[in-house]
């Protein structure tokens, strides 16, 4: 995220002596900095202080492939997913995981966990990642601090970060999930050139959820992380506990922002979907369809034109709402348009829409640059027939 924060203590200068107060700690000396950063040296950083050395590794257990088996490679079929048919998982949300559609840069798949993550911690090393939490509630907790999380939620925990998921009692959760191997910023046609939102970006800092409550444990033993690295998953022991900064500062950090506090753009006639845009990497975009007044031309059509994505393949994630392009649409239903071909509005829409004065739809869309490949849990999912949806 381009703009600064800070928790708990630092010292006046970087990479200077740090001093552990006496009495605290264990015995007197000097906390151990480490730079928490991306891209080499020329990515978004922060500055962490580690009340142990953050390197002390005791064992390395067990590794697992992790990579997601391909079992469409080429698809040229418009498919519909029934997400919430796929059934809850007696696990985390890193045992929960689904992927369904994947190439070389991402990874899209959906989680219905059934506990939280409490007797391991987790670090993505391959990839950012961005959860968008349809049903549940509860804490994202990581060194850098907690950030709590409900219905519409965005979570975007970069690439590295060591983390684990907490889950209120009571709560079914149902996450939609990506892994970017690209890092995921916000839009650069909403930022000025010192990375601050601009007037008309549809949201600005003050939407953006920082993490706070910073967690301190001065606690040594045997902790475990699971830690994925080029498609596999390696499990290794920590001589300290992972979360034991006692501050930070810098660029580099997870963040939340909730799709409800989306402002929508509008216009006098239908707005093509990168108004929508609500993050960007260098393989795909992110855009969020929110509750909005429709087109207001005396002669407008809300629905969308038919258009072909030559270069990109479209994903829509339906949320809540009525999706008003759509027939026989529902929450949890993921739709994936590939490039090469053109879609539309199914029979009916495109006529329904007219006069219409607003909507009050929620859905996530991905478009990526590389066509994506399915899984077989993808083809558990698909519904057969929406290819033929567009029949008259």
């Amino acid at each position: 995220m381009p703009f600064y924060h800070t928790l708990g203590r630092i010292p006046p200068k970087r990479h200077t002596q740090f001093e552990k107060p006496t009495g605290q700690h264990g015995a007197p000396g000097l906390y151990y900095e480490q730079l928490f950063g991306t891209i080499g040296f020329e990515g978004m950083s922060s500055l962490l202080y580690h009340i142990h050395r953050p390197t002390m590794v005791k064992a390395v257990l067990e590794s697992v492939e992790a990579t997601p088996a391909v079992a469409v490679e080429k698809n040229m079929l418009s498919r519909k997913l029934l997400g919430f048919n796929l059934e809850p998982f007696p696990g985390d949300l890193l045992e929960s995981r689904v992927s369904l559609l994947i190439n070389k840069d991402v990874i899209l798949g959906l989680a219905a966990p059934t506990r939280s993550t409490t007797d391991y911690f987790y670090k993505n090393a391959d990839a950012d990642e961005l959860l968008f939490i349809h049903r549940g509630s509860g804490r994202l907790r990581t060194l850098l601090g907690t950030i709590p999380f409900e219905y519409g939620d965005y979570l975007i925990i970069p690439r590295g970060m060591i983390y684990q998921i907490e889950f209120d009692e009571g709560t079914q959760p149902r996450l939609l999930y990506l892994e970017s191997h690209s890092p995921i910023y916000t839009p650069k046609r909403y930022r000025n050139q010192f990375g601050q939102l601009l007037e008309h970006s549809p949201f600005c800092e003050r939407d953006i959820k920082r993490p706070q409550e910073l967690e301190t444990h001065d606690e040594t033993g045997d902790f475990l992380i699971k830690i994925k690295k080029q498609g596999a998953l390696h499990s290794l022991v920590y001589a300290t506990h992972p979360f034991d900064v006692v501050g930070w500062d810098g660029y580099n950090f997870p963040y939340g922002f909730s799709i409800l506090n989306f402002e929508p753009i509008t216009g006098r006639v239908h707005q093509p979907p990168p108004v929508h845009q609500t993050f960007q990497t260098d393989a795909f975009v992110v855009c969020s369809f929110c509750p909005r007044l429709y087109d207001y031309h005396p002669k407008a059509i809300p629905a969308p034109y038919n258009h072909s994505n030559i270069d990109s393949d479209e994903v829509i994630y339906y949320v809540d709402g009525d999706f008003m392009s759509r027939n026989d649409i529902a929450p949890g239903h993921l739709t994936l348009h590939p490039g090469g071909i053109p879609h539309g509005p199914h029979p009916g829409a495109m006529e329904r829409s007219i006069g219409k004065k607003e909507t009050q739809e929620y859905a996530v869309m991905v478009d990526t640059f590389r066509p994506l490949m399915l899984t077989e849990a993808a083809l558990q999912l698909d519904d057969g027939t929406y290819y033929q949806s567009w029949l008259e």
